[in-house]
């Protein structure tokens, strides 16, 4: 290992840092990041500057790049997301928000006077992404367990039959793991006779779920679906934000770009991308392979059961989607958000059971969430 030239004090706030991270990891329980990773193999390629500039399918003048690397996990995620063969593109992205965007920005470019329609239980990042792209756009409302309002985006769509519209679809909110039922969704565009329409999925953590179970809720490719977006550092796991974002690729054809400078089409967003990022996913593909990520999956999921039986046994009431590992509770007490990392929400607060949040883990939470709640049972308020 080369010498260091920081200087003690600057070596010594890394080394802290370091420990800090360290010692937060095993109660980040709130977020979807998922900790039980090693990437080591991968270090000795952070010597060298690569890029993945333009389209993951053509050719760059910039050769340090790791394409082919990209094309095969674009090809995985396509499987798992049921993409027709021969007719999707896709690239990695830097994350879910501009999986969304990019999945926004067709949609808008095939339907400049669209609408977006979007439920109340939505990434608040769409909202962001909408204005910056001056996309119009209706909040839909969300029913109590955070799918969207069915009735309400109905009638919302008859209001407005004469303008295409665009369906953000959560394929697993935020706060409580819904899931928008595509199938629904297109059940309606069908009987309004509404032929021009564009569905966009934020998978951004179910993504990585809905592949590995027996019976999961429409929401893919085959279900309907024009685009998805999948985070790859939430269940898969990674040091770096990351995400894969998939569209029918008659969709993309219509906004493909050619760029002298750098020898290629440029169909994405970032232009220069991470050539690491496509390493990771990679590397995690194929160590775990399919059965692993079933069996990954399935044990979460498992987890997340058992998380709510033993809060539910403590007297908070809890509960959880299927197929979901994003276990809902009341807001916890400040006293819990200090030792934990949670994610809280108006009132309530969320557990996500991600593979490194073991059972040991779910028992601490447990008991330290009943431990807070003494005493606000011992001295009610007035």
């Amino acid at each position: 290992m080369t010498p260091s030239n920081l200087s003690p004090a600057d070596q010594q706030r890394l080394d802290e840092l370091y420990e800090r991270l360290r010692a937060c990891s095993a109660r980040n329980v709130g977020y979807p990041t998922n900790q039980a990773f090693d990437y080591s193999e991968l270090f000795r390629f952070l010597q060298f500057s690569i890029n993945n500039v333009g389209d993951p399918f053509h050719r760059t003048n910039y050769r340090l790049n790791t394409m082919e690397f990209e094309r095969e996990v674009l090809t995985d995620f396509a499987r798992f997301t049921r993409a027709p063969d021969g007719e999707w593109w896709g690239y990695v992205t830097s994350g879910g928000t501009e999986g969304n965007m990019y999945g926004l920005y067709v949609a808008r470019e095939l339907f400049p006077d669209g609408i977006c329609y979007f439920s109340e239980d939505t990434h608040y990042s769409v909202a962001k992404v909408l204005r910056l792209q001056h996309t119009r756009n209706i909040m839909i409302k969300s029913q109590p367990d955070g799918q969207m309002d069915y009735a309400d985006l109905r009638e919302t769509l008859r209001i407005h039959r004469d303008v295409p519209p665009i369906l953000f679809a959560n394929i697993g909110t935020t706060m409580k793991g819904a899931v928008d039922d595509l199938s629904k969704i297109r059940a309606i565009l069908d009987d309004l006779a509404i032929p021009n329409a564009y569905i966009h999925a934020d998978a951004a953590l179910s993504g990585m779920i809905l592949p590995f179970v027996d019976n999961p809720q429409p929401w893919n490719f085959a279900d309907g679906a024009d685009s998805i977006s999948i985070s790859g550092h939430k269940m898969l796991g990674s040091p770096v934000p990351c995400g894969v974002v998939i569209a029918r690729k008659a969709h993309v054809d219509r906004i493909a770009r050619s760029i002298e400078y750098i020898g290629a089409l440029d169909t994405t967003i970032a232009g220069s991308r991470s050539a690491f990022s496509p390493l990771l996913l990679w590397h995690r593909l194929r160590t775990l392979g399919d059965a692993g990520l079933r069996n990954m999956v399935q044990a979460c999921l498992g987890n997340a059961e058992y998380a709510v039986e033993q809060l539910c046994a403590q007297g908070i009431e809890s509960w959880r989607h299927p197929n979901s590992v994003t276990v809902v509770f009341p807001k916890p007490p400040p006293s819990m958000m200090e030792k934990w990392i949670i994610a809280p929400r108006k009132n309530i607060g969320h557990l996500i059971v991600m593979p490194h949040v073991t059972r040991d883990i779910i028992d601490d939470f447990v008991a330290d969430f009943a431990a807070a709640l003494q005493p606000e049972k011992q001295n009610p308020s007035p």
